[in-house]
């Protein structure tokens, strides 16, 4: 199956029916998921009847060589204003997060909305996203399989660097986000940054590879004291029922609710303070997420992340997250223990 037309088609139908004749597009990956080019430098990609990306100089070669839209080298904002003006658009669709001086560029000269064509369309995974996903994911937990962390006699930063080592030399291009390894009171830190010093405990590692432009995450903590056991038993349990509880039709916000409820049921619901998940794919963070603000139907095809934590101020955190795949329920992906 064609899925660039696919999407293309989709996108064209949803502008349609906005009455929008033409839809920009800046934002790397999104010109990449409709083109399977990824810029290196700018571009604009103007998705209409006839979609076109206009492309920097220096990315000509690479653009023509991968993507499958119609290619022309960018020469300025006037030329590229007067050739879409030129085919009687007034109508144009933006990416919300298109910047601000692009935006005023294109102002004067059509009426502008912003919208979510493309991440509509990226909500739903074809079988070749998901199986990049599963092998990014696999790279990653045969890289924290390798890992030695069960001495504790290296610092964070090293061994944060060592685990991404690991994952290149096991086929990813890179991590997919900056790896947390980190360990002691630091860990109540949900975004923590590796430090030069030795482990302590509890240890929480999270972290992902990149596979053929997908993404993969995956936390795991290890717990050595019965108050950090304490703590771990309880985020298990939800993070479990969670999943368990995931199925086509029902709502983001109320996997939220199941995994927000547990813990707050063991008294720790101002301790768990980010949602329960978020989807990825070539990018870490898509829509839509597990978070009591998304009210999105679960959707076969759909990638999401369920990663709830409890985070004690100044003492320890545990996190635990695997990635699923909505089948008739949700499939882990990956085979890594929690424990």
């Amino acid at each position: 199956m064609d899925y660039n037309k696919l999407h293309l088609d989709n996108i064209l139908k949803d502008m349609e029916k906005d009455n929008n004749q033409a839809y920009l597009l800046t934002q790397f990956t999104n010109i990449e998921y409709i083109s399977d080019y990824k810029p290196t430098s700018f571009a604009f990609c103007i998705i209409k009847d006839n979609p076109i990306i206009y492309a920097s100089k220096m990315d000509m070669e690479i653009a023509n060589r991968d993507s499958s839209i119609e290619v022309k080298e960018y020469e300025k904002f006037e030329t590229m204003i007067s050739e879409i003006k030129e085919e009687g658009i007034k109508n144009l669709a933006i990416e919300p997060s298109l910047a601000y001086s692009t935006y005023e560029k294109f102002k004067d000269d059509f009426k502008i909305e912003s919208k979510t064509y493309v991440d509509k369309q990226r909500m739903i995974k074809s079988p070749s996203e998901i199986k990049n996903i599963e092998k990014a994911t696999e790279i990653a937990q045969t890289a924290f399989r390798q890992l030695d962390v069960s001495s504790r006699s290296e610092t964070e930063d090293v061994l944060a660097f060592d685990l991404v080592r690991l994952m290149i030399e096991n086929g990813a291009s890179k991590e997919s986000f900056d790896t947390i390894l980190v360990s002691g009171s630091n860990t109540s830190l949900p975004h923590a940054v590796p430090q030069h010093k030795k482990l302590e405990t509890p240890i929480l590692v999270d972290w992902g590879a990149k596979y053929n432009g997908y993404c993969s995450d995956n936390t795991r903590t290890i717990v050595y004291t019965e108050k950090e056991h304490e703590i771990f038993d309880i985020v298990r349990e939800s993070h479990d029922k969670a999943i368990k509880s995931i199925k086509p039709g029902l709502k983001c916000c109320e996997i939220d609710n199941v995994s927000r409820d547990i813990i707050k049921e063991y008294g720790y619901g101002d301790q768990f303070i980010h949602s329960t998940g978020h989807s990825l794919g070539l990018d870490i963070h898509e829509t839509p997420g597990f978070s009591f603000r998304d009210d999105t139907i679960i959707e076969k095809g759909m990638v999401i992340t369920v990663e709830p934590g409890i985070y004690l101020e100044e003492e320890f955190g545990v996190r635990l997250e695997d990635t699923v795949v909505i089948e008739n329920n949700a499939r882990i992906i990956g085979d890594l223990p929690l424990i």
